[in-house]
């Protein structure tokens, strides 16, 4: 581990130090020391370009040097505009309006407030519920950590584990997830579980009352919280069809599987619907800037432009011309590098090196995803899908030994039930090569079959201790 220096950063973990980041190139960043690590998550499924893309960082100079920032109370910029129009061309289901913004959470706590707002535009003044799902993440402001399935928890003694729970939004309601590995019920046919969890949200409309109803919001495909899990053929549409039938907006949750990481554009595209707000980030920017994404269909906002006539909502750096600027200049390195296939099939060439290299190991009890976004859960015994023990920490087990190898990867545990369960998400850059690949699959190993050699250890001598 790096010899701790003195700081004055909040780090997200006061009791590590960690190495310092000097530089990076390609699917590399490189350490203070020179150590050289393998970015096999893009951050955050964020870096979907790699790092230090000539194109993307003259077009970030270019606009730094005409125009860095405009509020967008008093202008609207070229930058903004042309990233704009280029979504709204690539994204199906007719034209939209789009929203930037400085990140997911933002975009995310922007669709709800626009739903709300629409509703009530409507003359449906009553709708004020969301309804989300459980084992989800859709950001971490205190609206969107009331909409996910997944909040903060305090280790240690304290009255309760979640310290923000009090402060979450009391409209907010949460139903079973699309999670076939774990719930799907033996001898249930994938087609009669597709039914019954897209069905959930009927009922909980239909218990909420549906004149209170506002909108559904998931994710696509969950990234965070359940490591690359995909949903069920037909479960959007189905999702899409209880939606219209109750006057429920629909939105997408695409801010981490969003943006060719699932191997086309928009993940959605895939499942054969269209929603009606489309939330983005992460891979928008691939790094290069902060910036997230609102997208609505141009008929909703039509609805608001004859009312009102204006979205009620706003932060300092909507539209930020530089960040739209590099967002603009991703797309563009998409279509003339043809990185959204690209996505597509080194994803499949990853997903066999995961097969030949776990598919026999014994405490993998899964491995899932789409293209570039692809995750392993970890289990106890794979006949029973048991978790291993939460206090084990096998996932920051993990990530730690990856380091030590020169692996970035994305392990998080509270999979199984938010509490206990391991799961490796990975989300490499798309223009990772063949080698690459190799490079990762067997740093991965490693990095798991070593952290589960300590857990046992570790948990055997705290047997005997206490024994």
């Amino acid at each position: 581990m790096p010899v701790p220096v003195p700081t004055h950063m909040l780090h997200r973990n006061l009791r590590i130090s960690l190495p310092r980041a000097v530089k990076a190139g390609g699917v590399y960043i490189h350490d203070a020391d020179g150590k050289a690590y393998l970015d096999a998550s893009g951050g955050a499924a964020v870096s979907c370009l790699g790092h230090g893309h000539p194109k993307v960082i003259e077009a970030i100079r270019r606009q730094l040097e005409t125009m860095p920032y405009a509020h967008t109370a008093f202008f609207t910029n070229d930058a903004a505009e042309e990233l704009a129009h280029r979504l709204s061309e690539k994204a199906p289901g007719g034209e939209w309006r789009v929203y930037f913004l400085s990140g997911g959470s933002e975009a995310n706590e922007a669709a709800m407030k626009l739903a709300r707002q629409l509703q009530v535009e409507r003359g449906q003044e009553t709708r004020d519920h969301i309804i989300s799902r459980r084992q989800s993440y859709h950001g971490s402001t205190i609206g969107c950590m009331s909409v996910s399935g997944r909040t903060p928890i305090l280790r240690g003694k304290h009255p309760s584990p979640n310290p923000f729970a009090p402060m979450f939004m009391p409209t907010a309601r949460k139903i079973v997830p699309c999670y076939e590995y774990r719930w799907r019920r033996p001898g249930e046919t994938r087609e009669a579980y597709t039914e019954r969890v897209a069905g959930a949200l009927e009922e909980a409309i239909l218990d909420i009352g549906p004149e209170r109803v506002a909108a559904f919001i998931a994710e696509t495909v969950v990234g965070a919280t359940l490591g690359a899990a995909p949903p069920t053929p037909g479960y959007f549409r189905r999702i899409r069809e209880i939606c219209d039938r109750h006057g429920v907006l629909m939105i997408l949750d695409e801010v981490m599987c969003g943006m060719g990481r699932c191997g086309t554009l928009f993940a959605f595209e895939q499942d054969g619907v269209v929603p009606d707000i489309i939330t983005l980030a992460k891979g928008l920017g691939g790094g290069y800037q902060p910036i997230g994404a609102m997208m609505v269909r141009e008929e909703i906002i039509a609805e608001v432009e004859k009312s009102s006539g204006a979205f009620a909502h706003g932060h300092t750096y909507v539209g930020h011309a530089t960040a739209c600027a590099a967002g603009a200049a991703v797309l563009r390195v998409f279509d003339e590098e043809d990185l959204v296939n690209r996505s597509a099939e080194m994803g499949e060439k990853l997903l066999v090196r995961l097969q030949e290299r776990f598919s026999d190991h014994p405490h993998i009890g899964d491995i899932r995803g789409r293209a570039m976004f692809r995750g392993l859960e970890l289990v106890a015994d794979r006949e029973t899908k048991q978790p291993f023990p939460a206090d084990w920490q096998l996932a920051a087990r993990i990530k730690s030994k990856a380091m030590e190898h020169g692996l970035i990867c994305y392990p998080m545990g509270g999979t199984a039930d938010r509490f206990s369960g391991d799961h490796v998400l990975l989300a490499p850059p798309f223009i990772m090569e063949e080698r690459h690949l190799d490079e990762l699959v067997d740093k991965l190993g490693r990095a798991i079959d070593e952290a589960l050699a300590d857990a046992r250890r570790d948990a055997a001598r705290r047997e005997n201790m206490s024994g």
